[in-house]
């Protein structure tokens, strides 16, 4: 029996076939999707920062890019999946408000969750087979652990799987 498993914000989920993972409000958020296709074992962390170093309050791994990517993988190797089969597809990482030039790269959120993404997952030699990240929009994505597809839901820009 299929099941939909909702990742909250700063949430992380791991599922085997045939259960679908799904993430809601993607702004600034990043959502990072694994998935070993051998095994059918796919993975979804909606992180919010970048980095776990840059703040006090970083007890939840979930919320960073560099300590969910790496609870993520671990999970689901516990699983069975393996590492040299993981690829990722990631979404989000939009600039939803505008803070004129006074903001600068700190205010930048999204663009910095997405190249901070792009890095951990470089790091640990994991192909993004695809993405849409950027723009000033959110996103709701579903991720589907029979076939990794990536379904994006975004208002005014329609559905697609990436």
């Amino acid at each position: 029996m299929q099941k939909v498993i909702k990742v909250g914000m700063a949430d992380l989920q791991v599922v085997e076939e045939p259960d679908i993972l799904t993430t809601l409000g993607l702004g600034s958020c990043v959502g990072i999707a694994l998935y070993d296709r051998h095994k059918k074992i796919a993975g979804l962390a909606h992180i919010m920062l970048p980095s776990s170093t840059q703040i006090k309050n970083n007890s939840n791994l979930a919320k960073f890019a560099d300590t969910a990517i790496e609870v993520l993988i671990k999970d689901m190797l516990k699983r069975g999946a393996s590492m040299g089969r993981l690829t990722a597809k990631i979404a989000g990482g939009a600039q939803m408000f505008s803070f004129g030039n006074n903001g600068g790269d700190l205010m930048k959120i999204g663009y910095r969750n997405t190249i901070a993404t792009k890095e951990i997952l470089e790091k640990y030699r994991i192909s993004i087979l695809a993405e849409d990240t950027g723009g000033n929009h959110g996103r709701t994505i579903e991720f589907y652990s029979e076939t990794g597809d990536l379904l994006v839901k975004t208002i005014g820009y329609g559905v697609k799987t990436i």
